[in-house]
């Protein structure tokens, strides 16, 4: 009798382990069934940048737009990984309009640099894509945070460099990668002027806090841009791509990579999969109403009083340019 109770138990508890794990399967299918950006556009004859594409979302995000006809800049700081990517991306679209030129945005010279090259050799630029973004400790060659200094202040400063561009080319469009981490976020001025970062530390915590911060630069940079580019032909959108299992936490102590990885293989979608609202915010027709706007999952969203805080974006840009030595 006790035998068949404690077998009763055992199997119990089995099919109770079995109906979680179904369960999280189907959740997990659920989540990662995210829509796809379906416009049809054709881009002959255009020229986009993708920062941060030899790999990742970036890259993923060249293929479609290379696929599509255009003339697609890769704008990267490591040149060997970005030879290797722009052979992948040739062999994949058959388009060999896919260059490469030397971008670091941890360096505001680089930064200049680059749009200086740009500028005397390319024509065009019809779509900006601010793609690239880590989550690393330290501090720019300019000396200001690290995460701080990639995921907002290089995209400013190469947005504002080449604005003159895209207003030639119009319609134009600036996409700006952020993140659902922006919620998170908050923009300590002081800190920005004692320290020239978001925040101090340098734990894991720290840095994911300093993300969060930085992704909220990011949708307040789209919100003033778009202010400031009102009556142009030229429109701006930030946007989430979902989790996605990208190398953005290459940095990250080996016990976080460690704790964040069964997370990361569940529940993260792939590269293509978390490259669709990109996508949707570039080519996607008569969105263009909708500049300034923040976009997940192929449609626009709702954002908090903090993302769309008109003194604190006006504030953001001003600092960013006294940073940038552009005031």
């Amino acid at each position: 009798m006790y035998s068949q109770k404690k077998y009763c138990t055992k199997m119990f508890t089995l099919l109770l382990v079995s109906a979680g794990l179904i369960a999280l399967y189907v959740l997990r299918n659920w989540y990662l069934k995210r829509p796809r950006c379906k416009s049809n556009a054709k881009l002959h004859g255009k020229t986009v940048i993708v920062t941060g594409s030899n790999t990742g979302i970036g890259k993923t995000t060249a293929i479609d737009l290379s696929r599509r006809g255009a003339r697609v800049i890769m704008a990267c700081r490591d040149k060997q990984r970005a030879e290797a990517a722009i052979s992948d991306i040739k062999k994949e679209t058959g388009n060999n309009e896919v260059v490469f030129m030397e971008l670091d945005l941890g360096s505001l010279q680089s930064v200049r640099s680059f749009a200086e090259t740009f500028l005397k050799s390319e024509f065009r630029l019809d779509i900006l894509v601010n793609n690239a973004g880590l989550m690393k400790g330290g501090k720019t060659k300019n000396g200001v945070g690290m995460i701080f200094g990639v995921n907002h202040l290089g995209h400013f400063l190469l947005t504002v460099l080449l604005l003159d561009r895209l207003k030639e080319c119009g319609p134009s469009r600036v996409v700006t990668v952020a993140s659902k981490a922006h919620e998170y976020g908050k923009i300590d001025f002081n800190c920005l002027s004692t320290h020239k970062d978001l925040a101090v530390g340098e734990s894991d915590w720290a840095l994911f806090k300093k993300y969060s911060h930085s992704k909220l630069c990011n949708m307040l940079f789209t919100h003033e841009l778009a202010k400031r580019l009102e009556g142009t032909n030229v429109t701006c959108y930030s946007l989430c791509p979902g989790a996605v299992k990208t190398e953005i936490g290459r940095y990250s102590s080996f016990l976080w990579c460690m704790m964040s990885a069964p997370i990361l293989s569940l529940f993260c979608m792939d590269a293509e999969s978390g490259a669709q609202t990109t996508l949707y915010c570039a080519l996607q027709e008569g969105i263009e109403p909708l500049s300034g706007c923040y976009f997940s999952c192929c449609a626009v969203q709702k954002v908090n009083a903090d993302a769309k805080d008109d003194a604190v974006a006006k504030k953001l840009w001003e600092v960013s340019e006294r940073l940038c030595g552009m005031s």
